[in-house]
């Protein structure tokens, strides 16, 4: 008697759909297995290169760093000095017929003042120059002074009119202004360009019957002109 076959040598489809699945989720799970090995690889070789990069120029890399602190601290330190070396201040005093101009500048400055022997009779009582280091020619157009100090056998108002066309021409500004020892002599402070000279910042004053005029050249002074001369400059109205 023949044993039964029954339904084996059949293929079940089921079975078969289960099979084809595992296969194709397999292959999923190893793209994405891979694709993470890639990116780990990458890291890591970027990783390995900034490294490397970094081992091989530290020493490099730490010493820019510290010439550029040690450039920064020096360049402080030498502004420090320069500044500490204009203390303390020389004094100029002018003569009492001019009004006792009293003038400090840094001592690192030199100066040159002009005095006339008979203050009420000449157009220019007094005439000063001071720069640092020797004092250029004072004949020289093209010489720059740090600070100019003049008195002029002039009316106060006279001068102010002699700056009208610059000022309408919007050459410069006038605005009012007062020296910190001398608060209730008022003047003005002008800034701008005048016909015979560059650039300026120029305080006028009254002073009796004639005109002061105190003033820097160009902005290299204006520093020295605002922290250190005028805070400290006076005369006798």
């Amino acid at each position: 008697m023949l044993p039964v076959i029954g339904n084996y040598g059949k293929i079940d489809p089921m079975n078969k759909h289960n099979q084809d699945g595992a296969i194709g989720g397999l292959g999923l799970s190893l793209v994405f297995a891979c694709l993470l090995l890639v990116g780990a690889i990458s890291f890591g070789a970027w990783a390995f290169a900034s490294r490397q990069d970094y081992k091989e120029n530290v020493e490099a890399k730490i010493n820019l760093a510290t010439e550029a602190a040690r450039q920064r601290e020096s360049k402080s330190k030498d502004k420090q000095f320069a500044e500490e070396s204009k203390k303390p201040l020389k004094i100029y005093r002018g003569p009492e017929a001019s009004g006792s101009v009293m003038v400090s500048y840094p001592k690192t400055w030199s100066g040159y003042v002009a005095e006339a022997a008979d203050a009420g009779s000449s157009d220019d009582p007094l005439d000063g120059y001071f720069a640092p280091g020797i004092v250029p020619t004072t004949d020289n157009k093209n010489s720059v002074f740090a600070l100019r100090v003049k008195i002029v056998n002039q009316e106060y108002k006279d001068v102010l009119e002699s700056f009208g066309s610059q000022q309408q021409a919007g050459k410069l500004t006038a605005s009012v202004y007062s020296l910190p020892k001398l608060p209730k002599v008022v003047g003005v402070k002008v800034v701008g360009e005048l016909p015979d000279q560059s650039a300026v910042t120029m305080i006028v004053l009254p002073l009796r019957s004639q005109t002061l005029q105190i003033w820097t050249q160009g902005t290299q002074y204006l520093s020295d002109f605002n922290d250190n001369i005028l805070p400290n400059f006076s005369f006798s109205p």
